[in-house]
């Protein structure tokens, strides 16, 4: 028997449940299209206090953030700020509950009551929440196993299965053909139990979720991790940085699902994660794979940076990754601020129409000089990373005329460029220096019919 907290229950109406689009690309909320901007917040629920976590929900609400990725276990061990442990004894298949949910009174407040909160706070915020059950070691360290695993799914189903604003990201970066029989049984029994809710799979660095559960019943959309790897730790033939090309890849397959990047590389965090003395992801960069997987048909893209993910704090245990600032600060690094112009150019033109089109480039280049581009029925965009000129074929999108600008992914202003008649190739020179980072989105509409 399905019941929604009290807390949870009063803020529903502020996120609608989610389904996915009648052509299998996007996700609806509310039956509205909804672009999926996410926040990569996995310890949020071990770190922060309830304080904290307002604060973290405002701040990431006003830079138009909709949806937040948060692990419910990171280990067996798991505890909320407060001390409470989730788990009796280590054994997901026995959570730890208390009588009462009292933030004032230790005995009764316990994780789940705390993560009751958390989804009421972000709901009331018009945020979603992504929840991870459990991180994937411990399934590879048998934690989270066949004996257990069925009981812990029908927990979290039967506690947060008509929460409208819960997401399932089952996985928790690990290897889909591991332990492949307890994550199938994971998902399985929560969707038997709470159907309307989505789910996808969250895999290990760069590969999909679509190489190993594509036709799972319980796999909603696709999610893939592009990964923290640079172009230059990576051989001549691996994807590396394209994480447009595992878009390409998942929407090639049938039957269609919609496809995410839920875990690119964060800012501020070491290319290749643990190696200290190589240069760290910036803004620009954190940019490029959003603009370049949502260009290839992605229906949304997950910002991470380093400090925020992990909530580092001086003094902090476990930190990884060679953390230096607290998180509170990161909050407000330029990636983070600049993610909402991408949400903004495409929630300002029809959502479910668009369609990857590369043929709209003519002579294309490789890695940061590939132009990507896709386009509606009477519109269409082409960012280009490094500001360098490129051509473009008119005529693909409806309309006698095109009226073209450029928009800048940094700051979301829009400059006019001019009206041309809507045929032939037409050469475009981004403002400013070519070089990495110099990135701007050519928009083109059509006028006239």
């Amino acid at each position: 028997m399905l019941a929604l907290t009290p807390a949870i229950a009063q803020v529903q109406a502020q996120t609608p449940p989610f389904s996915v689009s009648a052509n299998h690309r996007y996700l609806l909320a509310g039956g509205k299209p909804f672009f999926w901007l996410g926040d990569t917040a996995w310890l949020l629920l071990s770190r922060l206090d309830r304080d904290e976590t307002e604060a973290y929900l405002a701040t990431r609400r006003e830079q138009g953030f909709n949806v937040i990725q948060v692990m419910v276990l990171h280990t067996n061990k798991m505890t909320a700020r407060n001390g409470a442990a989730a788990l009796v004894d280590g054994d997901p298949g026995r959570p730890r509950t208390t009588p009462g949910a009292d933030p004032a009174n230790a005995g009764e407040y316990d994780f789940w009551d705390h993560l009751d909160w958390v989804i009421a706070r972000a709901a009331a915020h018009g945020i979603y929440v992504a929840l991870v059950p459990a991180w994937g070691d411990l399934a590879m360290e048998r934690q989270l196993n066949e004996k257990n695993v069925g009981s812990y799914a029908r927990f979290l189903a039967e506690r947060y299965g008509r929460a409208s604003n819960v997401i399932w990201l089952n996985g928790g970066d690990t290897r889909s053909e591991m332990r492949s029989a307890v994550w199938d049984e994971l998902g399985t029994t929560i969707k038997r139990i709470a159907p309307r809710q989505l789910m996808t799979f969250h895999p290990i660095g760069r590969t999909t979720s679509s190489w190993q559960w594509h036709e799972a019943p319980w796999l909603d959309f696709n999610m893939f991790q592009s990964g923290h790897r640079s172009y230059a730790q990576e051989g001549p033939n691996a994807i590396a940085e394209d994480n447009w090309r595992y878009v390409a890849q998942d929407l090639a397959r049938t039957p269609p699902k919609p496809t995410i990047d839920g875990e690119p590389s964060y800012e501020n965090i070491p290319h290749g994660l643990h190696e200290q003395n190589q240069p760290r992801w910036q803004a620009a960069d954190v940019r490029r794979y959003g603009w370049w997987s949502v260009m290839a048909g992605a229906f949304g893209h997950t910002y991470g940076e380093n400090h925020v993910m992990q909530f580092f704090a001086a003094g902090s245990k476990d930190a990884n990754f060679e953390p230096n600032q607290h998180w509170r600060a990161a909050l407000q690094a330029p990636g983070a601020t600049q993610m909402r112009h991408l949400r903004t150019l495409i929630e300002s033109r029809p959502m479910l129409e668009r369609v990857p089109d590369q043929s709209l480039i003519a002579n294309n280049g490789a890695r940061y000089d590939r132009v990507a581009a896709s386009r509606g029925n009477g519109y269409a965009f082409a960012y280009s990373y490094t500001g360098a000129p490129f051509t473009m074929r008119l005529g693909a999108i409806a309309g006698r005329q095109v009226r073209a600008s450029w928009y800048s992914p940094r700051d979301g202003r829009f400059t006019p460029i001019a009206t041309f008649a809507n045929r032939g190739e037409r050469r475009f020179d981004p403002p400013g220096t070519t070089a990495p980072g110099n990135d701007w989105v050519l928009v083109l509409d059509g006028v006239g019919k």
